[in-house]
């Protein structure tokens, strides 16, 4: 397809996200052999600052050829062998594929439901594992069907650990936009994917193991299931051995290298404090304008996923086919639970910046006005907005 036809999309859904323009330069350099001695610098490279990302200085760090939900199988078939007691907190779309991914691979999972919109707490984990223990427990940090963020995942972690119990954390849409620190928390896994906050097309995931997690998968009594996603093999790749597993993902390594290089440039505390800003500026306006935010609790609220519900009167799919055509700017629409009941925000790396909240909040408000929708109150959004902006 001409380039020419490829419009330039802002892309404010859960993702994937915009894209830098180093990021885009990086992956049009020359392709070298996987097995090129300077391809093996920049693996060293990217996988100094995946440590740095995760705030972890696991070993075991490396980047899987994969989008993020590769990643989370990936972590699950490593960690889980047949008849293996697992815990899993489900509070939305994503965290609710973790069950039926472990079960294909002999786990017997017992699942901590928590109503959509908010978060698990500490004591109801404790309460699980102490009613069923298990050998893992696993959760998601930014829960991308809802906008719901874990929070007190270091005191989770310590409950886990008195419980014998390894925590597991999906970061796919919160790594690189939220606060996330692996070793200070205690976490034992960690995955997160390239198209998110990390500001790289998707293919490719870094995951982190610490020393928990690698004894439990130096001492399984079962080979991993999967040949592919296999830790054992895909590690003596990324260290010193550099024994061949698989044609590693050149012109993608290339990408998350450049995308991991502007978050380090940047800086992880100012990074978060810009998403969080955003974030907090889009509430402001969407409240303004007479919207209702999904998730009540505003310590449950993930900075990189907003849920909006849709106002009476307003047609969701005509809404997002609106902005996208005429504005060319994406949103998402509502997943399981909220399908057709509310819009999903994303504020993402190179997306989360006071031009797209304006925008977004002008065309929305003007898109829903000419729909009759009720209550809303189009030109407040962009007002409050700015002042918090501007604040």
């Amino acid at each position: 397809m001409p380039e020419a036809n490829i419009p330039a999309r802002i892309l404010m859904g859960p993702g994937p996200s915009n894209v830098h323009a180093r990021v885009y330069q990086a992956m049009s350099a020359p392709t070298l052999g996987h097995m090129d001695p300077l391809y093996f610098k920049l693996m060293d490279e990217t996988q100094a600052l995946m440590r740095e990302a995760f705030q972890t200085k696991n070993e075991l760090t490396l980047a899987l050829p994969v989008t993020g939900m590769g990643a989370m199988e990936a972590c699950l078939v490593n960690l889980v062998e047949p008849g293996d007691d697992v815990l899993i907190c489900v509070n939305g779309v994503f965290s609710g594929r973790m069950p039926e991914i472990a079960e294909r691979y002999g786990a017997k999972v017992a699942k901590l439901s928590v109503p959509w919109g908010q978060s698990a707490k500490p004591e109801q984990i404790a309460e699980a594992l102490k009613k069923q223990p298990a050998k893992l427990v696993a959760l998601v940090h930014g829960e991308t069907s809802t906008g719901v963020m874990q929070s007190n995942l270091g005191e989770i972690a310590k409950i886990c650990h008195d419980h014998g119990a390894l925590l597991l954390v999906d970061t796919v849409a919160s790594l690189g936009g939220s606060v996330f620190k692996s070793d200070d928390w205690g976490v034992d896994a960690v995955y997160t994917g390239s198209q998110k906050c990390l500001g790289v097309p998707p293919g490719i995931s870094p995951v982190s193991f610490g020393k928990r997690a690698e004894e439990k998968l130096a001492k399984r009594k079962s080979k991993v299931t999967s040949w592919y996603m296999d830790l054992t093999l895909i590690r003596k790749y990324w260290n010193e051995e550099r024994a061949y597993h698989h044609t590693g993902p050149i012109n993608m390594t290339y990408a998350l290298l450049e995308g991991l290089k502007l978050i380090h440039e940047e800086g992880l505390d100012a990074r978060s404090a810009r998403h969080a800003k955003m974030a907090k500026a889009l509430y402001a306006g969407l409240e303004a304008m007479g919207l209702q935010l999904f998730v009540k609790n505003p310590a449950d609220r993930l900075p990189t996923v907003t849920t909006v519900l849709i106002p009476a009167g307003a047609d969701d799919a005509k809404v997002r086919k609106t902005l996208l055509d005429q504005h060319s700017l994406e949103i998402g629409g509502g997943l399981g639970e909220l399908k057709g009941k509310g819009w999903r925000v994303g504020l993402m790396g190179e997306g989360a910046k006071p031009n797209h909240v304006l925008l977004f909040l002008s065309a929305l408000g003007g898109i829903l006005k000419a729909q009759g929708a009720s209550g809303v109150k189009p030109g407040a959004g962009v007002e409050a907005a700015a002042a918090v902006i501007n604040g």
